[in-house]
């Protein structure tokens, strides 16, 4: 009578869990960035907060910012990329930057990240 084998073998093992493993260092890889970016977030709805019912001038927004950003230790972006202008009545605050995270050799992730608050 012939004994037929059962279940994976090492090599299979192998082959099942190298795509997993790719996928969760890629997940750890991107975590840093999107914590920067939920700091980035919370800086210019801070910053928001802060503006409402007084009339703030860019110069004081930029130096509001620019606090939050060292409270935070955001380093990336800069205070001076985040666009902040005047539409209308109310003043906007835009953070668009993008950010690399390299993977292994030369494949790398580029991630675009995007914020716009407006200051009533």
């Amino acid at each position: 009578m012939r004994r037929s084998q059962r279940g994976v073998t090492f090599i299979g093992w192998l082959f099942l869990l190298t795509p997993v493993a790719i996928l969760v260092y890629t997940g750890i890889r991107l975590v840093p960035i999107y914590l920067n970016y939920m700091r980035v977030a919370h800086a210019l709805s801070q910053l928001s907060d802060e503006s409402k019912g007084g009339s703030s001038t860019l110069a004081a927004l930029r130096l509001s910012l620019e606090r939050r950003f060292d409270v935070e230790i955001i380093e990336h972006p800069s205070p001076r990329d985040v666009d902040i202008h005047r539409e209308g009545d109310h003043w906007v605050a835009i953070a668009d930057y993008e950010d690399l995270v390299p993977i292994f050799g030369n494949v790398s992730l580029l991630v675009q990240f995007h914020k716009q608050v407006e200051m009533q």
